[in-house]
């Protein structure tokens, strides 16, 4: 009778710690961030969040949005001012000239992203829910072909030294939150689609 009564409590007890992993927002972030490309980095980037981001797919893909977004206006900032720094007659002036441009282009679309994917707040469904989720998707990805344009400007022997590591750094970064980013948003998107489906009569 002892030995059952020990069963069964270690038994509730597995149950209670399952259920209690499940529930734990970080293991949620942490799941989720296996679709990325680089998820130790999507894990660094969002654990900060996990009391907002809880279990819901739409708060992680909005947050990692939201770090991208944050990420983009810095690293566009920085460029700007090594650009005035540096001025007009420095090798690579061009480059650097351009990569402010295309940040702030991403800049455009991952904010455009952002408020697109609140929207989806009211429960779209079918044809809506398809239509505003391309929108963000569509918009992810040029943010993200803009910052390896940026990167491309850099490339060759445009510019040398401490300046061009540290814009390549900046941007790369960027680049790759938004590549996490992106895999967030998809990974809402057919969890959502799933769910539809599961629903259907």
């Amino acid at each position: 009778m002892a030995k059952l009564s020990i069963y069964f409590l270690l038994l509730l007890s597995s149950h209670y710690m399952l259920v209690i992993a499940n529930s734990d927002p970080t293991n949620f972030i942490k799941t989720s961030c296996r679709a990325t490309l680089y998820p130790a980095l999507c894990i660094q980037c969002l654990s900060t969040y996990a009391s907002t981001i809880r279990q819901s797919e739409l708060q992680l893909a909005q947050v990692a949005l939201a770090v991208s977004l944050s990420r983009a206006r810095s690293a566009s900032n920085f460029i700007s001012k090594l650009a005035k720094r540096r001025g007009r007659k420095q090798r690579g002036y061009q480059a650097t000239k351009d990569c402010i441009e295309i940040m702030g282009d991403t800049v455009y679309q991952l904010n455009r992203s952002i408020k697109e994917l609140g929207r989806m707040r009211r429960r779209f469904t079918g044809q809506d829910f398809a239509w505003h989720v391309s929108n963000v998707q569509t918009w992810v990805s040029a943010a993200l072909t803009n910052e390896n344009t940026c990167l491309d400007g850099f490339s060759g022997p445009a510019m040398n030294g401490n300046a061009k590591a540290a814009i390549r750094k900046r941007v790369l970064n960027v680049a790759q939150v938004t590549s996490n980013a992106l895999a967030l948003v998809n990974r809402f998107a057919d969890r959502h689609r799933g769910e539809e489906t599961t629903n259907l009569p």
